[in-house]
Order: structure tokens, then sequence, then C-alpha cells
């Protein structure tokens, strides 16, 4: 009786002995997924917000080339038209608001809006900045403090004859930057955002307080050396710290995200610490028997199945599993928190029932395409309906695990991306239209007058005011800028639905009409364009008249729309030497470059 209890206890402490090393390994394992798809996400969401990041810089530099676009500099010392302009410039601007200069190519300053202020010139930042003008690219200077004031500064060559002659340079206090406004939005008692210069001094920070310290030598170091995003770990203060940091921007700059150890590993690594704990323990009782060893495999069913919860509960990611039909056998807790729908509510509904209809059809055919691919992967973006009423974007990840038996269907990830689509259709926007009209800019003019071409005949009227430059030196600058806003309220007005009015230059505009074939039909837009020109304009309570010159060309399909834009341009400068918009219609024969014409 003895021999047969000891084989018990022994057969008992060995199956526990097994049962022990299998949940360590399995745990380990499922420690090992859980940490990968967490840098993986995390990783993700960095490089995201990097690439924006980086795209908010790249503006300034964009309304730098605007200024040296549309303004002739004399580039001499403490010239008063040069002042003038950069003045105008910086109250303007809605980043570089702390001044603007220009240096020649030693860095002297030539003129600048403020005579104080300004980072010396031989101020270590500038060397990054001066490094990227060399390679004839924009530059970016790393942070440096004037005053107690953080300042970034950011240059473009000024060019004449092919060659740089001197640097045009705008500055900006970081704290008052709309990067700033950005990286200020990701603020999270859980970690810390910010992006450094080269020499890991802090420019931008979702702790507004950091911007000008210099950040821990570990990520200085990550972000000198690393290829791409890298994850680093250090000690802030006494908390063990780990941060994700993405190389890459503008001017040697790099997004950092950090936070503590702790806050970073969660609750994962909490509960498989508890459960080694609990299989260690289990090994010490082993004597027990089959009987309690059955019962603490109860247990551990059951701690198992509320740490699944825990996590599904608190995960940012809806993640649901589909059947073969499209119905959902299994919603997460954070699904129905954000759709704002009941707990539970979800299971059973299809799920193309919540997708917007415009993109059902597209989402149903990658879902039947997917069900023919064993272990096949679909990722897509797509609007959700939201029980407020509303629709949000969500990127999706649908994986076919119909083979595996603990699933058994469709699994789907989806993460909420619609403030960051939202900013990434503003930023393109932004690129293609004009800030002070709203009208379409000359990229985005082109690329219809490439797209017409394409198949069709297309009519192209280029309009040049008469008058502006006086208007503009008699009233001021503000005054030009609300003419030019009538004028293209005006002008959309004569244009047809069909047709695209852009503003291509400071007081010059273009009117693209598809399909018009018939020289008169263009002349009468031309006249129309004139009239509604000529009608006196209301601005800040005064009456001012100008003219249009209007230049026509007919282009026929599969015209190179350089030369078209060039003829119809010719036109123009043909209207305006005969004395301009008004005159020239009052000639018997009109200026004018039309089809016959092309080749002018």
């Amino acid at each position: 009786m003895r021999l047969r209890n000891w084989i018990a206890v022994v057969v008992s402490v060995v199956l526990l002995i097994a049962a022990g090393a299998i949940g360590v390994l399995v745990n380990r394992s499922a420690l090992r997924a859980a940490d990968t798809v967490h840098r993986a996400d995390t990783q993700a969401l960095a490089v995201n917000n990097t690439t924006l990041s980086g795209q908010m810089q790249l503006v300034t530099a964009g309304e730098l080339k605007e200024l040296a676009s549309t303004t002739t500099f004399r580039l001499g010392k403490g010239n008063a038209a040069d002042r003038r302009a950069l003045d105008r410039f910086v109250a303007k601007t809605n980043v570089l608001k702390y001044g603007a200069a220009i240096t020649d190519l030693r860095g002297t300053v030539l003129n600048a809006t403020r005579s104080t202020g300004l980072p010396s010139v031989g101020d270590p930042g500038y060397t990054r900045m001066r490094e990227e003008l060399a390679r004839a690219r924009p530059g970016f200077s790393s942070v440096m403090l004037v005053d107690g004031v953080a300042i970034e500064a950011v240059a473009i060559p000024l060019v004449r004859n092919g060659a740089p002659v001197a640097v045009l340079v705008g500055f900006m206090e970081l704290a008052k930057t709309p990067l700033q406004g950005y990286v200020a939005t990701l603020s999270d008692s859980a970690h810390l955002t910010e992006v450094i210069d080269s020499g890991g001094r802090i420019g931008y920070s979702s702790d507004g307080s950091k911007i000008g310290t210099m950040i821990d030598p570990a990520v200085t170091a990550a972000a000198r050396h690393a290829a791409g995003p890298t994850f680093v770990q250090f000690t802030s203060g006494k908390t063990p710290t780990i941060a994700i940091v993405v190389p890459g921007m503008p001017g040697g700059w790099s997004y950092v995200r950090s936070q503590s150890l702790a806050s970073f590993e969660g609750a994962v690594h909490s509960k498989s610490q508890t459960l080694n704990v609990t299989l260690l323990a289990m090994l010490l009782i082993g004597v027990i028997g089959i009987t309690l060893l059955g019962y603490r495999t109860q247990i551990q069913r059951r701690r198992s199945d509320e740490r699944f919860q825990a996590l599904f509960q608190h995960a940012p990611d809806m993640v649901s599993v589909l059947d073969p039909t499209g119905r959902i056998a299994f919603a997460s807790p954070s699904a129905a928190s954000l759709l704002n729908v009941p707990s539970g509510s979800m299971q059973g509904t299809s799920v193309f029932d919540i997708i917007h209809p415009d993109d059902r059809e597209r989402i149903q055919a990658a879902f039947a395409a997917l069900l023919g691919e064993r272990d096949g992967v679909k990722r897509m973006q797509s609007r959700v309906f939201n029980a407020d009423g509303t629709y949000r974007w969500f990127e999706i990840t649908a994986s076919n695990k119909l083979h595996n038996r603990a699933l058994a269907g469709i699994v789907i990830n989806a993460r909420d991306v619609s403030e960051n689509r939202a900013f990434q259709e503003r930023l393109t926007h932004e690129a293609l239209h004009d800030a002070l009209t709203g009208l379409p800019n000359r990229r985005r003019m082109q690329d219809a007058l490439d797209s017409t071409l394409s198949s069709d005949a297309v009519a192209v009227l280029f309009v040049d005011l008469d008058g502006f430059k006086p208007v503009n030196d008699m009233h001021g600058h503000e005054a030009g800028d609300e003419l030019l806003r009538q004028v293209a309220d005006r002008l959309s007005a004569c244009v047809r639905a069909e047709d695209v009015l852009a503003r291509v230059g400071g007081d010059e505009f273009v009117v693209l009409m598809p399909g018009i074939l018939d020289q008169a039909d263009a002349d009468a837009m031309s006249a129309r364009v004139c009239a509604a020109i000529e009608t006196p304009f209301q601005v800040y309570g005064s009456e001012v008249t100008i003219g249009a010159s209007v230049g026509v060309h007919l282009a026929a399909p599969k015209e190179d729309s350089d030369l078209v834009l060039r003829a119809a341009d010719h036109a123009m400068y043909a209207v305006k030497k005969a004395g301009g918009g008004r005159r020239a219609r009052l000639e018997p024969e009109p200026v004018r470059v039309g089809r016959h014409r092309a080749a002018d």
C-alpha cells in the first residue's frame, strides 16, 4: 500500500513537472510573440509619426522656396527693399515668425528682420544646416539657444545664373511651431514624445518644459548610429526606461518615444511571472496527487482566460474572428468601446453591415480572395460605422486561420487611423492648392492639363492682371492679397463646372476648358474673364479698378503640356504688349495664339 502511494506520488510529481515544464515553455513562447507584436506596433506608430513630423519640417522650407521664387532680392547689405520683403514674409508665415535673414555664403548677415535675438554666425547649431546646403538641399539647423529661447533655422540657397550667391534663412521659436503643437497632442501619462537634433538636444516635446534640454546620451548615440528604427534601454533617474528611436528626419533630426520599461512591458510580463510562480508552487504540492493536479489545472485554465480577457479589454486595437460568411464569431471588448456599441452586441452580425457602402464591394472582394488563400494576409483601409452616426477610418489586417482549430475563422486586427488619415489628406490638399486663394496651384493645374491632353482637346487661357502692382504699392500687401482673393472669386463664378481654374503665380491665373475646339467659345470665355476683372473692386473701403490680359491657346489631344502652357503664356504677353486686355479688345484683330500657332 505504501509502495502504491509512493508510486502515485512519484507519478503525480512527474506529471506536474512535465506539465510545469510545458507551461513555462508555452508561456515564454506567448510572451515572445506578444513582445514581438507590441514592438512592431510601437515601431509602426513611431515611423508614421516620424514621417508626419518630417513633412511638417519640409513645409517650412517650402515657404522659403515660395518667397525666393516670387521675390527678386537685391542682396545688398541692409537693402531696404530686401528688408521690407523679409518683414512681409515674417508677418505672413505661420511658422517662421521669429525672424528671417539673408546671409552671404560665409554666413555673414546682409539683412534681417531683427537686429538682436538671432544666433551668432559661429553658433555650432548652423553646422548641419550648412552641410545640407552644400549638398544642394534645404538646410535645417540643430537647436540653438538665444537668451534661453530654443530656436531652429531653416535655409535655402538664393541662386543667380545657376550658382548660389546668398542664403535665405528663416527662424522659428520651437515652442510656438505647428510641429510642437502636433507633438503636444501626443501627450500621454504613460510615455514621452520628443524630436531631437543630431546632437541630442530636444527641439519638440510633449512636455514643453524639456524643449532645449539634452536627452539621455544613450538615445543620442542610437539616433546617430542606427540605420533605421531601433529600441534603446537606459536609466532615467532611477527608472529603467525604453525608447523607440527613428532617425532620418531632415537636418539629422530624430523622433523619440520613451516610457518606463515597466509600463512598456505592462501586464504581459507581470502575468508571466505570476504564472511561473504558480507552476513552482504546483511542483511543491505535487504529492497531493492527481486529484489536486486536476483542480490546479482548472484554476490555471481560468486564470489564463482571465489574462486573455484582460489583455483584450485594454488593447487599443479591435480583434475579431469571422466565419466564412463574414459573420462575427468573436469580438474583443475593445471593439465595443471603439464603436460605441453595447458589449457583446456584435456577435452574430455581418461585418459588412458596418462597412461604409462605398467601401463594401472592395472589402467583400478582398474577403472572398482571402478565403482561398491558406495563411493568406490582406491589409487594407476602410471606413467603419460608429454608433454615434459617423464613420471612422480603420487600418485592417485580415489573416486566414480557417485551418487553425483554435480559431477556425478569419482573424481581423483593426486600428483607428482617422486622425492620421485626416492629417495626411490635409497635407496633400495644402501641397496642391494655393494658400491665399484656395485655388489649385501650378502643380495641380499641370496634372489636370496632362490628364486632359491624354484623351481630349483643351482650351488654355493664361490670365495676367493689368495694374495689380500699383494697387499693391499704393494700398499695401494686405490689400493686394484681398484683391487676389476677390479676383479668384469672380473667376470661379465665370468658369464652367468642368473647367479648372488655378493660380500659377503672383497675379497670374490659368483656366483649362476641356473639350473646347471652337475659337469662338474660348473668345467668349476670355471676354467674360476680362469683363469680370474690369468691374471695380471694393478693397478695404477703397474702389480699385484693374484689367486683365488673356492669352488663349487651343490644344489638340496628345500635345505637350509644357508647349501648350508656353504658347498660352506667349499669347498673353502679346496681348499685354499691345496695351493690355482692354485695349486689345478695341483693336480690329486681337493678338492671340491658337491651335494653328502652337509652335509659337
